[in-house]
């Protein structure tokens, strides 16, 4: 084969790292990648340093090949903070535009991983996945959505929606916003208990009308952080009071068992010496 109908595996990963291994077996590919960088930029006061520390390894997971599962075996380098006043003495070097800090998966695969999570669902997702030779689960596909959708700052209209929802039912609940006109989330909140809508609201004092559940926490909330906006109850909960008020009225003039005959049934007896409605019953001697 010529040199150029080869796949180079390098013009896929940063120039500042190096193949130094490619291991191909049953279980998967495994691609060993050394950092060639020489100096690195402090996190914490942003100054350059050329010092090293040490050198660590990381194990992180990319687009599969050819069907087959493909590892990063990556060792990275450790640097001293030149900047005797910084308080962040020796720092992590970390693959910008590659994969983030503390990441198990390179960039590429976790947009992948987000885009067919928003068209299907977290385990459908999951299982696709797993069918691709990809290792990821249901709970790990969640928590790279709400890390994601948490780093995003979504404006919003001045019309939103506010509604509750279940982390899991009956014990975790948050707070989902939605917007009015697009009718898409551009927010989730912790907890149902007003205190996170409140200070979320104070930060958009653009909005003028939300619409909400019959929760009290949410009105009290929405009436201290933007009392001139107005409050409209959502169309499922008016549908709810609707059914609630009927309900009330026909247990008001319906007495709760009638007793319907059978049409074979005989009519009811009537004893002779009972008094009837007419007459009255005779007094004892």
């Amino acid at each position: 084969m010529k040199d150029k109908d080869a796949l180079f595996l390098g013009s896929f990963y940063p120039e500042d790292v190096k193949i130094t291994q490619v291991t191909d077996n049953d279980n998967g590919i495994t691609i060993s990648l050394k950092s060639l960088t020489h100096s690195h930029i402090c996190p914490q006061c942003r100054q350059i340093t050329h010092s090293y520390h040490s050198t660590y390894k990381r194990k992180i997971q990319d687009l599969p090949i050819l069907g087959k599962s493909l590892y990063l075996n990556v060792t990275a380098y450790r640097y001293y903070c030149e900047n005797i006043s910084c308080d962040q003495k020796v720092f992590s070097e970390e693959l910008g535009g590659f994969t983030g800090k503390y990441r198990r998966m390179t960039s590429r695969l976790e947009d992948f991983i987000i885009t067919l999570a928003l068209n299907t669902s977290c385990e459908g997702t999951a299982r696709i996945c797993k069918q691709m030779n990809i290792n990821i689960s249901g709970d790990t596909v969640i928590k790279i959505l709400l890390r994601n959708v948490e780093s995003i700052d979504l404006k919003c209209s001045d019309f939103i929606g506010v509604d509750d929802w279940a982390y899991k039912k009956g014990q975790t609940y948050g707070t989902i916003i939605c917007d009015g006109l697009s009718h898409k989330p551009i927010a989730l909140l912790d907890g149902r208990d007003g205190s996170a809508l409140k200070e979320w609201l104070m930060g958009n004092k653009h909005i003028k009308t939300i619409t909400r559940d019959r929760a009290s926490s949410y009105a009290k909330a929405i009436e201290e952080a933007l009392p001139q906006a107005m409050q409209i109850a959502d169309r499922f909960h008016l549908h709810q009071n609707l059914l609630k008020a009927i309900k009330d009225a026909l247990n008001r003039e319906i007495p709760s068992k009638v007793m319907i005959p059978l049409p074979d049934s005989p009519p009811p007896s009537v004893d002779s010496d009972s008094p009837t409605k007419d007459e009255p019953s005779s007094k004892k001697k």
